[in-house]
């Protein structure tokens, strides 16, 4: 591969003796010694995804088709623009993707650009991660505006799409997985909380929102879909010559429950209930999905952990109750997710109150949510109250946000798929804090994304801030965890990420603590830490 530039050219020229395509991924610049320093990502489209970069000095600037985020032959002899293009790009480029910080020209989102400028006329594609993108309406107003507002443009065409649908590690799943690009479980870990209410409904609002979208119903023993939804055909269909379940739909959605068997039970032959949900969940004909919504069975046994490991989990929502009871299960069930690495990204507080005579009272106490958010660094909380109306709806078949689309309700589930949509797609994106264990320094090394900042941190002092209900009562603040029960020169054996919100260390004694990045960056940093250097 050989780049050449010239000093005054702000082309770009690839030559390569073979032509693999190449995507543009971002464009960064810095200062090194009053120079500026333009930095450009390629992709490198293979089954592996394998990421190159190219550094480029002085002022070459990129301009070529891949950067309006369109496939590029590199074989070609070069790859140039014109001013028009330049200048719609530069337009487009002042919006900003609020999720990843970054413009959607860089992003990738602009696809299929056509320019005649003798005509005025423009027309581009915007291919967003999701069909359910809570802010599509607002991108596609601003590109058509910022476009608009150039002197020569007279007409503007801006076309809405999203990315097909696929897992990052489609390859390795079994076949009726491979075209879902988001798997997000629904768990309680405790029964009669209102989790299968909240999967229905969170499925629903998602449909609502755009997206393509199935609900697996996983609790063999009592299967709650066939009552919440009223499908016209209440039958799974065995297709004998692919040997593969063709799903029910109602409204849009595609369903699969063991309740929808009904005498045809010899598709679900298996010795164990594990078994059945494996064969139910995998060879199941979804289609292209956006999202797969997963009612968990209440627990943390066998079937639970089968699976989490059968099925590549984006995230999970938490469903719990006001009650302390409540509260101690789902802390088992997040220490779960958290050791098969599933970020929790949400957690919904089911019949926190009511109101009456202008009045609100919690019948059943406050503060579950709460400390679930604070404990294991979930930043979203979502309170529902009690209302007759949501119980009634999963009753008649028929969801609370279907029956009822603006109410108080409804608007609570849509704020919590927002959250479910914003989150997946960070989480494919990998953006989050890096949190190492440098063992020649004795250090926790802590990067925080999108910045310089770096800091380091005695890890006697990570472990003494741990603030499970191991170390802290949960209800009254009391410290458990005394400063003398932890050694100083403990280390950690093994940090990975939890999500975008926290990191999970595993200590000496088999402690698994759940750290937010949050109050990593409270505690007493190290200073004036030396770092050997490593001799070329």
């Amino acid at each position: 591969m050989q780049i050449l530039h010239a000093p005054s050219s702000p082309h770009l020229s690839i030559h390569s003796s073979k032509a693999p395509h190449f995507k543009l991924g971002s464009i960064s610049c810095v200062t090194v010694r009053s120079s500026p320093l333009f930095v450009v990502h390629f992709s490198l489209q293979s089954q592996r995804d394998q990421r190159l970069s190219w550094t480029l000095h002085k002022r070459v600037i990129f301009s070529s088709s891949a950067a309006r985020a369109a496939s590029v032959e590199v074989g070609d002899s070069s790859v140039s623009t014109g001013t028009a293009e330049d200048d719609v790009l530069k337009a487009l480029s002042q919006i900003i993707d609020p999720d990843f910080g970054t413009d959607i020209v860089t992003c990738g989102f602009v696809k299929d650009l056509q320019i005649d400028e003798a005509q005025g006329e423009v027309s581009f594609r915007l291919e967003l991660t999701t069909p359910a993108c809570p802010i599509k309406d607002v991108f596609e107003q601003k590109a058509n505006e910022v476009v608009a507002m150039l002197p020569w443009v007279k007409n503007v065409k801006v076309t809405m799409s999203a990315q097909p649908a696929r897992p990052i590690y489609a390859e390795q799943l079994p076949a009726g997985l491979q075209t879902i690009s988001n798997i997000v479980a629904v768990s309680s870990c405790k029964g009669g909380v209102g989790k299968s209410t909240v999967a229905v409904n969170l499925a629903y609002t998602l449909a609502d929102m755009g997206a393509r979208v199935g609900i697996f119903d996983a609790d063999v023993y009592g299967p709650s879909l066939p009552t919440m939804v009223s499908p016209e055909n209440r039958l799974l269909v065995m297709n004998a010559e692919k040997r593969t379940i063709i799903p029910t739909e109602f409204l849009g959605v595609k369903l699969v429950s063991f309740g929808f068997a009904g005498q045809g039970r010899a598709i679900m032959r298996g010795p164990m209930v594990s078994g059945v949900i494996n064969q139910l969940l995998t060879t199941t004909e979804w289609g292209e999905l956006d999202y797969l919504i997963i009612d968990m069975p209440p627990g943390t046994g066998d079937i639970q952990l089968t699976l989490c490991q059968i099925v590549p989990l984006t995230a999970a929502v938490i469903v719990t109750t006001p009650q302390k009871l409540s509260f101690i299960d789902v802390a088992k069930g997040v220490r779960m997710f958290s050791k098969l690495k599933v970020p929790c990204v949400a957690v919904v507080e089911n019949m926190c109150h009511f109101d009456a005579d202008g009045k609100r009272y919690y019948p059943f106490g406050r503060g579950s949510g709460s400390q679930v958010v604070q404990q294991f660094g979930i930043p979203h909380l979502f309170d529902l109250p009690i209302r007759p109306t949501l119980s009634a709806s999963g009753d008649s078949g028929t969801p609370e946000v279907v029956a009822d689309p603006q109410g108080e309700v409804s608007k609570i589930f849509q704020n919590l798929g927002v959250c479910v949509v914003q989150q997946c797609a960070k989480i494919r994106q990998q953006v989050s804090t890096a949190v190492t264990y440098d063992k020649s320094i004795k250090a926790i090394k802590v990067k925080v994304p999108d910045s310089e900042e770096e800091f380091f941190l005695h890890p006697a002092t990570v472990r003494r801030n741990d603030r499970s209900a191991q170390s802290v009562d949960e209800w009254t603040g009391e410290q458990k965890l005394q400063y003398g029960d932890v050694p100083e020169d403990i280390e950690p054996e093994e940090i990975r990420p939890m999500g975008n919100y926290a990191v999970s260390i595993t200590w000496p004694d088999g402690f698994n603590q759940i750290a937010p990045y949050d109050q990593l960056q409270t505690m007493e940093r190290l200073v004036d830490v030396f770092q050997p250097t490593v001799q070329a």
